[in-house]
């Protein structure tokens, strides 16, 4: 597997890695096992129909709750798919979250902010098939594009579109 770090790519940004190309994902969701392959942004504008299946995969399965998950995720995803150098399948494993959900698990687990970006459809937690989740992370780390919090025990990376910050 082919990982480009963030020292090499020193000219290259979020914006850079996206702009102006056709924007394709491969995903599933853990939970449900449902599949997507989507072209959610043909290359000048986002594809509304295509958004709405994403969002639909990345609702609250607890709750059957869908809502418009901030389409820079998707981007965030796709770049981070460029810079390892694959388009393996994204396993979704937390996209949106209701309130009821989120205050589910926050009594669960230490882990679970109270006022999640989950909650605002701004943050989803994933992996990448057969890539290893260290790769994952320095690739989501070296775009700066927002909050990324690392959890190996758990197999999975979390993005978010908030400001950069690591944990």
């Amino acid at each position: 597997m082919l990982l480009l770090g963030a020292s090499a790519l020193p000219s290259l940004s979020f914006a850079s890695l996206i702009q102006g190309s056709p924007r394709v994902l491969q995903m599933s969701n853990i939970h449900t096992g449902e599949t997507l392959n989507t072209q959610y942004f043909d290359g000048r504008q986002y594809q509304l129909t295509e958004l709405q299946k994403i969002n639909h995969l990345c609702r609250d399965f607890r709750q059957n709750e869908a809502f418009d998950m901030d389409k820079t995720l998707f981007d965030q995803i796709s770049a981070i798919q460029q810079v390892i150098g694959c388009d393996n399948q994204v396993e979704i494993i937390s996209g949106f979250r209701s309130s009821a959900t989120n205050k589910m698990l926050s009594k669960r687990s230490e882990g679970v902010a109270k006022k999640s970006l989950h909650m605002l459809g701004k943050a989803i937690d994933f992996r990448i098939e057969g890539v290893p989740l260290s790769d994952v992370r320095k690739a989501a780390l070296s775009l700066k594009a927002g909050g990324v919090g690392y959890y190996p025990n758990s197999n999975f990376v979390h993005i978010d579109s908030g400001r950069f910050r690591t944990w």
